[in-house]
């Protein structure tokens, strides 16, 4: 199965899901923007409209989507508006790309249960929308954690 996330920076967050137990495979890319197959230096520019974003092939027979969900929620903060930590620009936003109701729904609902505990003080802003097209980034984004020794 397929899921995908935007929580800031996708290096940290592909490195992250990768040591996942039940992640089969990611990529780092882009989506939710304007422009058709764009680079990272477009993407900078805060003008396309892309999220950073890791796309995720999991086997849910290992790990459920709301599990996924678990991680991306306990790994950023969703109540900050295009930024996460350091990084600020509409390509950082807090986002679940689902690929069918199911997951739509899914998130929804884990979306309400976290903003009726006292985790968050601030509102969470974290879209949920269907996954249009990914775009997979330049290869040395890919799995940039591990190959420079970071993971």
């Amino acid at each position: 199965m397929k899921a995908t996330f935007g929580a800031g920076c996708f290096w940290h967050v592909e490195d992250l899901l990768n040591k996942t137990k039940g992640v089969k495979f990611t990529a780092v890319g882009y989506i939710g923007g304007e422009l058709t197959n764009p680079t990272y230096e477009e993407v900078c520019t805060d003008k396309t409209g892309h999220a950073e974003a890791v796309e995720v092939e999991y086997d849910p027979d290992e790990i459920s989507f709301e599990e996924l969900l678990d991680v991306f929620w306990s790994n950023h903060n969703p109540t900050t508006l295009n930024r996460q930590g350091p990084d600020v620009g509409i390509q950082y936003r807090s986002a679940i790309f689902y690929h069918d109701e199911k997951q739509k729904e899914i998130a929804e609902k884990s979306k309400q249960v976290l903003e009726k505990s006292d985790k968050f003080t601030d509102p969470i802003i974290t879209e949920i929308v269907p996954a249009p097209t990914f775009y997979k980034a330049e290869e040395y984004h890919q799995k940039y954690f591990k190959k420079h020794g970071f993971s």
